[in-house]
Formats: C-alpha cells, structure tokens, sequence
C-alpha cells in the first residue's frame, strides 16, 4: 500500500526548476521518490541542477522550454510525459519580476511579466489536465509570493500576476476536483535567491528591513520549500484544495 507521504512511481514536471525554489521543491518532490523533469531556459544550469538531484539518488531529466511560448509550452508539458510515461504532479514555478514604479513600466513590459507569471501557469495547467485524467488524478503546485497578500510600491504588475495566480488556482481546484486533480498555491515570502538578490542591489536597506519583520530571523532558502512541495504532491494532501499557503518565516502574519 502507498504511504501517504511517498511519491515512489509518481512523476513531476517542474517549470523554473533548474535553481532557486523551483530546484528546492524539485528536490523535495525526489526525496519522497519522485521522478522529476526540470524545465528552464538555460541548459547548463538545468543540466547542474540535474546533477545535484541525482548525487541524492534521484531520477532528474532537463527539457528545455520556453514557457512564454504556447506551443512550446505545451510541447513542454507533452514530452515530460512522454518520457516519463505519465505525468502526476505539475509545479508552475517559472517566473520573473521587474522593479520599476508603475507610471514607468511599458505595456510591453507589463504584457512580458503577465505573458511569464500568469499565463504560462494556465497554459501548461491546461496541457497537463488530459495526462492527469488519464492517470486517475493528479497535484498542481502553483508559486505565487506574498504580493498577492500585500502592496508594493515597485511590484504592480508582478503583484497582479501573483494576485492573479491564487485566483487561477482557486478556479482549477474547483473545476478539477471532480477529476481528483487537487491545485493549491504557494506564496514564498523573502527567499535568498538570485531574483532577491538583485532586489538586494535595487533597494536600499531590503535586507535589513525584511530580518527585522520576519519572526524566523532569517532569509528564506529553497530548500524551505522542499517539505511543503512533498506535502502538496502526496497523497496526504488529498483533501487540500483550491489553498494559497504562506511560506515565509512568519512575515505575513507580523504586524
């Protein structure tokens, strides 16, 4: 009999997995058994990302995609399952920010961030409903931030996409529940990633500022997100749905 926390014979598709949090769930979804296809942009990095699973003795493919791309994307989505010959748990973590006050962000801009954050997570949700019909059900795990709880003055159309996300998320869980495919949402608070780190440079006295509001005392790091991705992918989850979880040391609940 499975036990509810083992992903052994399950697989997983993970957008934006070759680093950061993406790579951290990815490494949680390998710990509990699963195999796992990192999708990105860069092969080298996804290659070494590769490496660092299978040193833990994991089954860790590279595809590389563009999520931006809907054809792309939903190849994407189709030879993850073709190699690993079902597919059970999708993770929608690819993503990009671009800091900037709202009356100076271009449409192009604007229409980049959506195109990368929001749509790519719809596209490759949509591409991957017939594969998780046709295993008996499925896990979706969408990334959004804590800039779907709050405001920021630098973060207006990445906080729409996030904003957005959750939205998606609640709309899939009830539409697929019916198809034992369960969608939930995760909202990273402030990660050490390469994304925050070049917040790091843009904002003077971010770092500071984050460590005093955090009850944790620290920074996050992705492989926080590793226990949360093989909660949200197992079947100890089953009766969890259409959820947006906080992780984040206990920022969005500070005053």
């Amino acid at each position: 009999m499975m036990r509810r926390c083992d992903l052994q014979g399950r697989t997983a598709l993970v957008t934006g997995g070759n680093g950061g949090i993406g790579l951290g769930m990815a490494r949680g979804l390998a710990e509990a058994g699963a195999a796992v296809v990192l999708a990105g942009r860069n092969a080298d990095k996804g290659e070494r990302a590769c490496r660092e699973l299978e040193a833990i003795g994991a089954n860790a493919t590279f595809v590389a995609g563009d999520v931006t791309d809907e054809g792309a994307c939903r190849a994407l989505v189709d030879k993850a399952a073709e190699r690993l010959g079902r597919l059970d748990i999708l993770v929608n973590n690819a993503g990009a920010a671009n800091r900037k006050r709202p009356e100076n962000y271009t449409l192009a801009e604007w229409n980049s961030l959506l195109q990368t954050n929001l749509t790519s997570a719809f596209v490759c949700s949509q591409a991957v409903y017939p594969h998780m019909v046709a295993a008996g059900g499925g896990k979706i795990i969408n990334i959004g931030s804590m800039m779907s709880i709050f405001g920021a003055e630098f973060a207006a159309p990445y906080a729409a996409t996030k904003g957005g996300i959750v939205q998606l998320t609640r709309a899939l869980a009830t539409a697929w529940a019916r198809d034992n495919i369960q969608v939930n949402a995760v909202l990273p608070g402030w990660i050490d990633t390469d994304m925050t780190r070049t917040a790091r440079r843009q904002i003077e006295g971010l770092y500071e500022r984050v460590l005093a509001r955090t009850p944790a005392g620290r920074w996050g790091e992705p492989d926080d997100f590793a226990g949360i991705a093989a909660f949200l992918a197992t079947r100890a989850s089953d009766f969890v749905t259409g959820t947006a979880i906080p992780v984040d040391g206990g920022y969005s609940v500070q005053a």
